[in-house]
């Protein structure tokens, strides 16, 4: 069993429609960049020029912020789920 990475609408153009990719990655950085490696161009929606999760992108492991877990050091183990949700702005 593998984690699964829930992709959002907008980004499911670049994983060829794939709402669920499976990684076998340890933590989350790792997942981006097993991503990236699968689906260019993903990773430069997800993380800014210095590394960092863009702070319009909120990614979730089984439903905690990674924000407030280990970033994108939070270990991933088989059977977790990670979504990436990105921000809503509206006024």
């Amino acid at each position: 069993m593998a984690t699964q990475v829930r992709i959002p609408t907008p980004l499911r153009k670049l994983t060829n429609n794939q709402e669920v990719v499976e990684t076998t990655a340890a933590t989350v950085g790792a997942a981006i960049s097993e991503l990236q490696a699968r689906f260019p161009g993903i990773k430069e929606r997800l993380v800014d020029e210095r590394g960092e999760v863009r702070r319009f992108v909120n990614v979730y492991v089984n439903e905690e912020d990674i924000r407030f877990l280990s970033n994108q050091a939070t270990p991933l183990k088989d059977g977790d789920e990670v979504s990436i949700i990105p921000a809503i702005a509206g006024g």
